[in-house]
């Protein structure tokens, strides 16, 4: 049997909830200016434990101000019971909405910190959310007094049938886990499928793959298509580059003063242009006699992928510049087809200005 409500007895109530309700102002207050301080550190954790306990502190001030104010109150012992176990569930639910950040933003940062990359491969981070709020919710149906028994074994039967109805679902997802644990492939690399699409991978999620094209546009792979197909990551073992340019001077050149004029402008290209990279040892190698030409390979050493773009641009246009400053001859091929009365000369692939006559064969109709 209770007592009669009192004056006092709202006061204290009210007291005690105004108290919680302050506290949750307060913390809230200070854990942002704590947030500010995180920003500031080079390590991602810290900035993760201040966002969780900006949410699970508030409620959890808010439910102590809220027993204490039911406590102050003179209620059936049903109803004591009752308001006690919703700020319970209320304070688990705060906690494992807070864990599931917690543990999804390290698991983020750690991953980060592997790849060595910007991006994030969100497959670990819904693995870990998932597992942290299932965790929360048994613990919250045992608090209420539910056995979770049964339930674990409804959930035993009927995740064999789930999984049978969901292979290629579950096949992608361990693809895509099996992809981030071999460390094949991280989001940040630029690869190359034996089916021809290219570009940077921006995510691993639990079912695909999305590589961004060097035209911006996405390209969604599933895992495990990824998995099974032929595939160059152009950014591992390591990110720099060695790049070959094709190139060609005329017979009458001079291929000392090739090499040295050539070498000149790939020093000038690798030390004034973004993504090259001085301290690789550049190379011009003869290699063919060819139609027209004496033909030749520049090894450049790039930065990363989209780099050789750029390097090649500026090499191509610097080298055609210098070689004409030079007085070096770069000859156009052409092809000569002359008739004559009663004769056919055939035509033969020949420089247009260095070829002689006599390499024209002619042969009677």
């Amino acid at each position: 049997m209770t007592r009669s409500l009192t004056m006092n007895d709202l006061v204290y109530a009210g007291i005690a909830l105004a108290a919680g309700l302050l506290a949750a102002f307060l913390l809230r207050v200070l854990l942002r200016r704590l947030g500010r301080l995180a920003e500031r550190t080079g390590w991602r954790g810290d900035d993760v434990l201040v966002d969780a306990l900006r949410m699970i502190a508030p409620w959890a001030a808010v439910a102590g101000g809220m027993a204490s104010a039911a406590a102050a109150l003179p209620l059936t012992r049903t109803v004591q019971h009752n308001v006690n176990q919703a700020l319970t569930l209320l304070v688990i639910f705060a906690a494992t909405v807070s864990a599931a950040r917690v543990m999804a933003g390290l698991v983020a940062s750690v991953t980060q910190a592997r790849s060595g990359v910007a991006g994030s491969a969100t497959i670990f981070m819904n693995i870990t959310r998932i597992l942290v709020l299932a965790i929360g919710f048994l613990v919250g149906l045992q608090t209420l007094g539910i056995s979770i028994a049964p339930l674990l074994t409804a959930l035993g039967v009927g995740g064999l049938a789930v999984a049978l109805a969901l292979q290629d679902t579950l096949a992608n997802l361990f693809a895509g886990i099996h992809i981030l644990a071999s460390k094949t492939v991280q989001p940040g690399d630029y690869i190359r499928l034996s089916s021809g699409e290219e570009g940077y991978v921006e995510d691993i999620n639990w079912r695909q793959t999305t590589v961004r094209a060097l035209s911006n546009n996405l390209v969604v792979i599933p895992n495990g298509q990824l998995a099974k197909t032929n595939m160059t990551n152009y950014m591992r073992p390591e990110q720099q580059l060695t790049i070959l340019v094709q190139a060609g001077v005329s017979y009458d050149s001079d291929l000392e003063q090739v090499e040295r004029v050539t070498m000149e402008v790939v020093a000038e290209v690798m030390t004034g242009i973004t993504g090259a990279v001085p301290e690789h040892d550049p190379a011009v190698r003869f290699h063919t006699f060819g139609d027209s030409r004496i033909g030749f390979t520049v090894i450049l050493g790039v930065g990363e992928f989209s780099d050789q773009y750029r390097i090649k641009h500026e090499f191509i246009k610097r080298l055609h510049r210098r070689y004409r400053e030079e007085g070096i001859r770069i000859p156009s091929p052409a092809r000569t087809v002359a008739l004559q009365q009663g004769a056919v000369m055939f035509p033969q692939q020949r420089d247009a200005e260095s070829a002689p006559d006599d390499m024209i064969t002619t042969r009677p109709i």
